[in-house]
């Protein structure tokens, strides 16, 4: 069953009136949606009686929750002492995780601006074996980290390198951003080939399971020379991608992955269209 939701709190949620996190799961089961991604970019920061009410809410609601680890994580980096301490902020996530019921936490892997593209992998490698050892350790191996692929050209994250870093490991499921990957393409996402040729790749390196079940990010994305800029809403008629060719790749391939919209504060809203997309999509399919 593919699944939606927010990558956070948005416009939508506050509008209804509701204050706290832990009531994201009664508003989204109100609206229609499944999922929602818990945002520690800044910070794990939830305290242990917000992550049991949230645990509880979402087990009332059946909200599928996934937890997005500190923006600030870099594998790669040169400094010893941070590619360490971002296994600590991974274990945190971890930790909190496990405190809501979340069985993933989206990783972003770091930067290549001051090394080459093959040096920083080899780094994000080396990072990535030692957070899979280190989660084991801490009774965290059943929780999956899911490395991001990345916007910006200068940082690490395209495709392939994504699915190196899944390789380590079976447990490991790649986080598909498809706005982001559209932004460092240059707009390359445009039909239903384009979208299904992303899938391939990750079936291809990963095996059918992980094609089938993986992470995605969903929201259209301003972009330049240097890649992605800012995220947009779906009003937006510039940029893409647009949901509909992918809906089309997930009829056709079965598909069933876990969608978190991170548009610019209509992120619910553009979930849930998202959502009606692909149900009129398998509508017209079955005719």
């Amino acid at each position: 069953m593919v699944k939606f939701g927010p990558g956070g709190n948005c416009e939508w949620f506050y509008e209804s009136g509701y204050k706290s996190t832990y009531q994201m799961p009664e508003f989204l089961n109100k609206i229609g949606l499944d999922a929602y991604e818990i945002q520690c970019g800044r910070g794990v920061r939830m305290n242990a009686d917000g992550a049991q009410k949230l645990r509880e809410s979402a087990e009332k609601y059946s909200i599928t929750l996934s937890v997005h680890a500190p923006y600030y994580i870099s594998m790669s980096g040169l400094d010893e002492q941070k590619r360490l301490g971002s296994i600590d902020y991974i274990l945190q996530s971890a930790r909190l995780a496990r405190q809501v019921g979340a069985k993933r936490i989206v990783i972003h892997s770091g930067s290549c601006s001051k090394i080459s593209r093959d040096e920083a992998l080899e780094l994000a490698k080396s990072t990535m074996r030692l957070a899979v050892e280190r989660m084991d350790e801490s009774g965290f191996g059943d929780i999956s980290m899911c490395p991001e692929t990345m916007g910006k050209i200068n940082q690490l994250g395209t495709l392939d390198e994504v699915l190196a870093l899944c390789e380590l490991d079976e447990r490991i499921i790649p986080a598909i951003d498809f706005g982001h990957l559209n932004a460092r393409g240059q707009g390359c996402l445009f039909t239903p080939e384009d979208f299904a040729a992303v899938v391939d790749r990750v079936r291809d390196r990963l095996g059918e399971y992980r094609a089938k079940y993986f992470h995605v990010h969903f929201s259209k994305i301003e972009y330049s020379t240097g890649g992605e800029k800012r995220h947009l809403t779906f009003e937006d008629s510039v940029f893409g991608p647009e949901f509909e060719p992918f809906a089309k790749v997930i009829c056709s391939r079965n598909l069933e992955p876990i969608i978190i919209c991170e548009s610019a504060g209509t992120m619910s809203k553009d979930a849930l269209f998202m959502k009606n997309v692909l149900e009129k999509t398998l509508n017209d399919v079955k005719r």
